[in-house]
């Protein structure tokens, strides 16, 4: 636990521009668009799961 609040805390700018060229050179420029475009509907279909989870629990307490 004390490990990884030490790693987290030595993250700096340097370390983030490393990670971001190693995954450009993974993926390459045309990949990553397609990526961040499926993250981001993911993220918009889990919003609108848990908006409709929510829904039917305020109708109830009417």
């Amino acid at each position: 636990m004390v490990s990884s609040s030490i790693f987290l805390g030595m993250i700096g700018p340097w370390q983030i521009a490393l990670i971001v060229v190693i995954v450009l050179l993974l993926f390459g420029g045309k990949k990553i668009p397609e990526l961040m475009r499926g993250l981001g509907s993911g993220i918009k279909e889990f919003k609108d799961a848990s908006k409709e989870e929510e829904d039917p629990k305020i109708d109830e307490k009417k």
